[in-house]
């Protein structure tokens, strides 16, 4: 299965630090790094696309000089950008994943992609219960109320590509995890400072 990773947005929420967000450092290695090293990992992925944008050309440039396939678009529309990059793959099912996941994990990829039932679903997304991510220090923005309980989305998630391209409704099926590495994303400076000392311990 092909993976993209958005690594194009402004990042607003971080604050001024002068630094692109999926450059970030986490232990030794910056963000996006970290989520892209996951996916190579994955026995499930075969190829990993990266949308940068102007907001991102530190990262741009830095991904080209490791030889990581990237993709230049708006930064500025979420589906319009998700189109433009999934133009550029050709698998009928493509894995997405923010790139400010850091903790995120090879086996946490896999165990996604076996999950997903092509043909009988359109879309898959990771969640994490709402007690995990709160136990963890967060509180989060949004959540997903399903058989009694809430559910905090992760980002990563895996889409029908050609459905998406044409506008089609996609039919919404969640993987349930109370997994802490999917919990963190990197958003603000605390839940970097999260990130660091979860990856130190």
């Amino acid at each position: 299965m092909e993976a993209l990773i958005h690594a194009g947005g402004k990042g607003t929420r971080m604050g001024s630090c002068g630094i692109e967000k999926p450059m970030m450092m986490v232990g030794d290695k910056h963000t996006v790094e970290r989520v892209i090293d996951a996916l190579k990992g994955a026995r499930n992925i075969d190829r990993i696309l990266v949308s940068v944008s102007d907001h991102t050309l530190e990262t741009e440039s830095y991904l080209r000089s490791i030889g990581v396939e990237t993709i230049r678009t708006s930064g500025d529309d979420f589906m319009g950008d998700l189109h433009q990059a999934l133009d550029r793959l050709s698998g009928d099912y493509v894995l997405t994943s923010p790139s400010d996941l850091p903790l995120v994990t090879s086996e946490i990829f896999d165990s996604i992609v076996e999950n997903f039932q092509p043909g009988s679903m359109d879309s898959l997304l990771a969640v994490v219960d709402e007690t995990t991510v709160r136990g963890i220090g967060i509180t989060p923005s949004y959540t997903r109320e399903c058989d009694g309980s809430n559910w905090v989305l992760s980002g990563v998630s895996i889409i029908d590509r050609n459905k998406t391209l044409a506008g089609e409704y996609l039919q919404e099926s969640l993987f349930k995890t109370n997994w802490p590495e999917l919990s963190i994303n990197v958003n603000t400076p605390t839940e970097l400072g999260l990130a660091r000392n979860f990856f130190k311990d």
